[in-house]
């Protein structure tokens, strides 16, 4: 049976493939362009993509984040060799730190804040999980841009409607 930590390595693996194919097709000629005025903009989003994985490596890492403390600052990219460099900087960084970390050091609390509003507050391992959940998310969106700017979209855990031999 694969520890947490393993499955963790595994699906992040797995996740990689397919947001490598994803952040390759980021227009980006449009990389101011958004679906709605409330919408990131591509550059926003898929720089968000990129630097997901680091969330694992700064989890097991620190006790907690304060944006009061540290205002987010969207990655600067301007090819997409560039985004694809973010990328697997962040996804270096989290294998690596997977890797080296033990269950145990999934099960101390974490804590996202605004201030002294609580954002978020959960294990470790459940905030890496969160981040997981939160780049197919974001990937999820990112199709959506895709698709309304008609750029082929890959298959992801099967064939697209443009990647039908997946």
């Amino acid at each position: 049976m694969m520890s947490t930590i393993q499955n963790l390595l595994k699906e992040l693996t797995e996740e990689s493939v397919v947001t490598r194919k994803m952040l390759e097709r980021v227009p980006v000629d449009k990389q101011d362009w958004q679906p709605h005025e409330k919408s990131m903009s591509i550059r926003k989003l898929a720089g968000h993509i990129a630097e997901l994985p680091g969330w694992v490596s700064m989890t097991l890492k620190t006790v907690g984040l304060n944006f009061a403390d540290q205002a987010y600052q969207s990655p600067e990219w301007n090819s997409n060799q560039e985004l694809l460099e973010i990328f697997e900087k962040s996804l270096a960084e989290a294998k690596a730190a997977l890797q080296i970390a033990k269950e145990e050091d999934l099960l101390p609390a974490w804590t996202l804040k605004n201030g002294e509003q609580v954002l978020m507050s959960k294990t470790k391992g459940e905030v890496i999980r969160h981040s997981m959940s939160q780049l197919v998310h974001h990937r999820a969106q990112l199709g959506v841009y895709l698709r309304l700017l008609d750029i082929p979209l890959p298959g992801s855990y099967g064939p697209s409607a443009d990647d039908p031999n997946f």
